[in-house]
């Protein structure tokens, strides 16, 4: 499966090459030491931010590679390329918790909260999640009470990527009344008093991503950290999740395509009956249907990215990649362990890792149920 020149020139494939080699040296010889504590070191934020990658898809003017959408897109690639899902989660959960800024700060408000996290020196990370509201971001309960010059903000939100390492968080938190316009949204200091992460919560895939539940006990939260105007929140939310949506169908795509090539180099090495498993028709029709499915996922998601990139509407486009990608992604490693048979079931086979990894894609940022409604008021209206 060739690079589709259409969308990647020069500079992205010297930025492919600079990435797999830091992900070659610093990450993969970790990954299973990282899966089995259930996070990544702080230190690789650093690392990652030296190598040139961690905000190359940044503006310049915040410590930014100032490089496009395809540039972010061949690092995620690249990171992923290590084969597990939760050290790309970790490493780039700033990808979530940054453009909100980005959309609707000040400039203060930019230059104080996206360098140090692009620096590798502050880890960021976005709650919006709660207990009893998931995709339901409209309904959320975390409240934040204006007090003086400050915000007092109690509630919960769970299942946050890097919420047990995190410096800053993202959080979105009622300031108004019922529905999307008391949405609004604040950074919080998690040293600030009342903060906590009241657990780490233990998953079916992407162990080395550390996941937190974390409550709000009367925080207190100066008021110019308050992102846009109150009211605003549940738009720049709306607005990551384009973005963020984008972001997993392109993790779903390499997950499945690693899926694919595990099987592929395993179909010509194991033997049964005296010849390679990839000689026998139903293994090699299983491995086209992979390499097809795989191909025409990833095409589609590059066109959308280009689109995005443009500055078209894509929100139906967005919705559908992501229904696309994680189903084929579902599919192809399912198939990947029935290729390596009872190996495909051992954790030494990185084919076991990427079935369990795989099976968050099409929940997180919005279920595939979620896209389907979206797609659905957009074509029948």
């Amino acid at each position: 499966m060739s690079e589709n020149l259409d969308y990647f020139d020069e500079t992205h494939r010297i930025l492919r090459q600079t990435a797999a080699r830091f992900v070659e040296r610093e990450i993969t010889p970790h990954v299973e030491k990282w899966e089995d504590a259930g996070e990544i070191p702080r230190e690789l934020h650093r690392k990652a931010s030296e190598a040139g990658i961690l905000g190359v898809a940044y503006p310049e003017a915040y410590g930014g590679g100032g490089g496009d959408m395809f540039h972010g897109i061949v690092i995620s690639e690249e990171v992923l390329r290590c084969g597990a899902g939760g050290v790309h989660a970790s490493l780039m959960s700033h990808g979530i918790a940054l453009p909100p800024i980005l959309y609707l700060g000040t400039e203060e408000q930019k230059q104080r909260f996206v360098p140090p996290v692009l620096k590798g020196e502050r880890i960021a990370a976005l709650a919006v999640t709660e207990p009893d509201v998931g995709s339901d971001v409209a309904n959320l309960r975390t409240r934040a009470v204006r007090d003086g010059d400050a915000y007092i903000v109690n509630g919960s939100k769970i299942m946050i990527t890097s919420g047990c390492r995190a410096d800053q968080v993202t959080v979105a938190v009622r300031t108004g009344g019922p529905g999307h316009p008391g949405v609004s949204i604040l950074v919080v200091d998690t040293k600030t008093p009342g903060f906590t992460v009241a657990n780490k919560l233990k998953k079916m895939g992407w162990w080395s991503s550390d996941t937190a539940e974390l409550v709000f006990e009367d925080v207190r939260v100066p008021a110019e950290n308050l992102i846009g105007a109150e009211g605003q929140g549940f738009y720049g939310i709306m607005m990551n999740f384009q973005t963020e949506r984008l972001g997993l169908a392109v993790m779903a795509n390499m997950t499945a395509k690693m899926a694919y090539d595990e099987s592929l180099k395993y179909a010509k090495q194991r033997e049964t009956f005296g010849k390679p498993i990839s000689a026998h028709q139903v293994i090699r029709h299983k491995l086209v249907d992979m390499a097809t499915m795989v191909e025409i996922s990833r095409e589609f998601t590059y066109r959308v990215a280009a689109r995005m990139a443009a500055g078209q509407d894509t929100l139906k486009e967005v919705s559908m990649a992501k229904i696309f990608a994680t189903h084929i992604c579902d599919k192809v490693c399912f198939e990947a362990v029935q290729i390596h048979g009872g190996y495909g079931f051992m954790r030494e086979y990185p084919v076991e890792r990427l079935y369990r990894d795989s099976r968050v894609l099409s929940i997180g940022g919005g279920s595939t149920e979620i896209m389907k409604e979206i797609i659905s008021k957009i074509i029948l209206r």
